[in-house]
């Protein structure tokens, strides 16, 4: 890419983008594409009355006066170019002829430079000759005192170089391990922050060794009622996670700051800052006694915003994988992949139970499941084995119907589930493939 269109893209195009970005996810609309449409539009009002106000013929007439413009700009140029490489030339033998005089001037002022530091260095030796002869006879405390070492005075006239340590090994340089804050909690701590994150699509997908460090990570802080522990265009070197308490998300509209979204018990807020680098979208303000979990920016990117890359990397291979999912494109795929919660099952280990409500659509990305129903008789009936990127769980979100047959682990089995809203928003335009899978199910 040309540098020209970098900094185009870094100047024009990057500051409308961060910030369609955050309004999405501050607002987190079900459907975001209308909302993001809707937002650039509001945004070009100005520009779209512009040009709609054009009359007929006007456009054209204004491009061919930008033609003539650009041909007019063209000539001058030349103009200016064919002046410059005549002054060239024309300096040129002068520029030859005090070449010379030039050179012969600054060898006489070398010669005479290295005099006087001749000069200076014989008196110094002189100076330095009459002191040692002194100090033969003087008192040694006196000898003592006169041996600091002075540097010549040609040495001083260049003045100190830089060392190498320093320009190679600045600050700046320095590569540093990452090593995670601990603070010390209980064990009843611990569980209720695990509580608290298990809630949240953020940290709900770690492996149990990040979520160790992250456990340890998490420093407790108490806010009292009316407290701001955000400020809307500030730096951010924080999130938040709320334990107990709630917030209010204020915004500045018209001048005026607005709630635009409340805030308790399990959610996060504070992250988009981390996750973009991008100044605070919002201001955060405690509406009662709070207490709040604070994670810090370098263990959030370590150890949270990798993971998640790594986590959406990995589900986005998967799901490429599920024939289900071929008609969706990548914006859904990724959406799909974001919301998926992944799930170990021991062999034996029953998921779904036939006649309990059904909430969850799963998928299954390793080992070995089956499906049985129980028949009039009380007899039951095995119906369906499924293996790798097979799916179930869809009909009691479909028809709103009790589960119609149990499923169990027949090995140990790793299994993605979404919830029910995930499901409408996300699946909702598969419907009739899920019917015509449907179809193919043993009664």
């Amino acid at each position: 890419m040309s540098q020209e269109h970098t900094e185009y893209i870094q100047s024009k195009v990057n500051p409308i983008l961060e910030s369609l970005v955050t309004e999405v996810l501050l607002e987190r609309p079900e459907n975001p594409v209308p909302f993001m449409v809707r937002w650039l539009a509001e945004r070009s009002k100005t520009g779209k009355d512009s040009l709609y106000s054009l009359g007929v013929g006007e456009a054209e007439k204004l491009r061919n006066e930008i033609r003539e413009l650009q041909g007019e700009i063209k000539v001058l140029s030349d103009k200016v170019g064919e002046a410059k490489s005549k002054d060239q030339k024309k300096d040129e033998p002068e520029a030859k002829a005090d070449a010379p005089a030039a050179k012969e001037e600054a060898a006489k002022a070398e010669e005479e430079e290295e005099k006087e530091e001749k000069e200076e260095e014989e008196k110094e030796e002189k100076k330095n000759d009459s002191e040692e002869e002194e100090s033969d006879f003087g008192d040694d405390e006196e000898d003592d005192a006169d041996d600091e070492w002075k540097p010549p005075a040609a040495y001083m006239k260049k003045g100190q170089r830089g060392s190498v340590s320093a320009e190679a090994y600045g600050a700046f340089n320095e590569k540093k391990a990452f090593e995670p804050p601990v603070y010390e909690k209980s064990g009843e701590q611990e569980g209720r922050i695990n509580e608290v994150l298990s809630k949240s699509f953020l940290f709900n997908a770690l492996s149990k060794d990040d979520l160790k460090v992250i456990l340890g990570a998490f420093l407790e802080k108490k806010i009292p009622s009316g407290d701001r522990i955000i400020q809307e265009g500030d730096d951010g070197d924080v999130m938040f996670l709320i334990e107990s308490g709630a917030f209010d998300c204020l915004k500045k509209i018209d001048g005026a700051e607005k709630v635009v979204k409340k805030c308790g018990p399990g959610d996060v807020f504070g992250e988009l800052a981390l996750l973009y680098n991008c100044p605070r979208a919002a201001s955060v303000q405690a509406t009662e006694e709070s207490t709040v979990w604070q994670l810090d920016r370098e263990t959030f990117t370590h150890i949270v915003r990798d993971a998640s890359a790594k986590r959406r990397e990995a589900f986005m291979d998967f799901l490429k994988t599920v024939p289900l999912f071929k008609p969706l494109e990548s914006y859904d795929l990724m959406q799909l992949a974001d919301c998926l919660q992944q799930q170990t099952l021991e062999a034996g280990q029953k998921i779904l139970k036939q006649g309990e409500p059904g909430d969850t659509f799963y998928i299954v990305e390793e080992g070995q499941l089956t499906a049985t129903k129980k028949r009039d008789d009380g007899k039951e009936e095995e119906v369906l084995e499924y293996q790798r990127g097979d799916f179930f769980g869809e009909l009691a979100l479909l028809r709103n119907e009790p589960r119609a047959a149990s499923v169990e682990a027949k090995t140990e089995a790793k299994i993605c589930k979404i919830d029910r809203k995930s499901f409408k928003n996300i699946l909702g335009q598969l419907e009739a493939q899920f019917k015509e899978a449907a179809a193919k199910y043993k009664p």
